[in-house]
């Protein structure tokens, strides 16, 4: 008797950990009893039934390296009319499941699939933002803010080196726990982040005062954060969400604060290497976790679920309720926040 097949695909940004989640759900369907297939480069994989088959054997030595094994790409079937074809590589694979590893847009398909087709699909969250609901936290996040908050510790110092203002920019399109969790850490001076427009006055007079004190000031920027009197037409990516590659924040800002503040000023982007690298301990156990949860939701037929952790527990949630809001950063951490900046 032929084993039931389980495709696993990774959809929307690469970022750590998604590779241990791959090598979870592939060694708990092996003692399941299931065979994988890893879909080729996220829901254009599943378009153009790319598929390769994925044993033990090769992701044994998987849980430390950054990226996906799989491909990814930022698809949208319902955006290109590739449904059908969807639907249709399900059943010429033979599949009995879909295991869909993504953020909101790629969980969002799931959903979707799920709800108006009754394709048996499992979620499994991984956002370097953190913005998703229904879960505490998503693997990606910390490795993530672990690199930003580094590259801002090396900021600084050269910053009191020269005596400048310095600015970093991270990632984070709609929340701005990235630069959350990178200015309370590094200790920074002021934060700009796409949940409240930038306090060009506050900012400057902040700056000053610390750089005053220290010979050196940082600003930790989202890289989608709203810069009063500078609305630029956005180009839109298949998912309708402004492409952020040319806004410039982190360019744009200095500017504004070398102009404000007569003290020269300096930027950097640390953009993609965010993305690629080990993942910290913290996201390979995530990580691992989920995949293997997300077998067991298969195996058990709990179809249009997400594994979530919630505290210490990884558990189920609807795909729905997970997709349905974005989980931004709430004010009693922006209280927190400027308490300590």
């Amino acid at each position: 008797m032929a084993r039931k097949r389980i495709a696993i695909l990774t959809g929307g940004g690469d970022c750590p950990g998604l590779n241990p989640a791959i090598r979870g759900v592939v060694l708990k369907a092996s003692k399941l009893g299931y065979e994988c297939v890893g879909i080729q480069e996220g829901w254009k994989g599943m378009i153009n039934a790319a598929a390769k088959p994925i044993g033990p054997d090769d992701v044994r030595e998987m849980t430390g390296k950054g990226g996906t094994m799989l491909g990814t790409s930022r698809t949208n079937p319902y955006k290109n009319g590739c449904v059908p074809k969807v639907l249709e590589t399900f059943q010429t694979l033979n599949l009995h499941a879909l295991v869909a590893m993504g953020g909101e847009d790629t969980l969002g398909v799931a959903n979707k699939l799920y709800k108006e087709h009754k394709i048996n699909v499992i979620g499994v969250p991984k956002t370097m933002d953190n913005d998703l609901d229904a879960t505490d936290y998503t693997f990606g996040f910390d490795t993530a803010a672990t690199l930003a908050m580094e590259a801002a510790e090396r900021l600084i110092d050269t910053g009191r080196s020269h005596r400048r203002i310095m600015v970093l920019e991270v990632m984070g399109r709609h929340a701005g726990w990235v630069a959350l969790y990178t200015a309370i850490g590094a200790g920074a001076d002021y934060l700009c982040l796409p949940e409240r427009p930038v306090d060009i006055k506050d900012m400057c007079a902040k700056l000053k005062a610390a750089h005053a004190r220290r010979d050196v000031a940082i600003v930790i920027a989202s890289e989608a954060v709203d810069i009063p009197g500078e609305k630029k037409e956005e180009e839109l990516d298949e998912f309708g969400h402004m492409i952020l590659k040319d806004r410039g924040v982190a360019e744009r800002l200095t500017k504004i604060i070398e102009t404000e503040t007569k003290i020269e000023t300096r930027s950097a982007v640390i953009g993609h290497m965010q993305r690629g690298g080990p993942p910290t301990l913290f996201d390979r156990i995530l990580g691992t976790r989920v995949g293997v949860a997300a077998t067991d939701l298969v195996h058990e037929g709990k179809f249009g679920s997400m594994v979530a952790l919630k505290g210490d527990a990884v558990i189920a949630v609807s795909l729905e309720a997970a997709t349905a809001k974005l989980k931004t950063v709430t004010p009693a951490w922006l209280r927190l926040s400027d308490d300590l900046l």
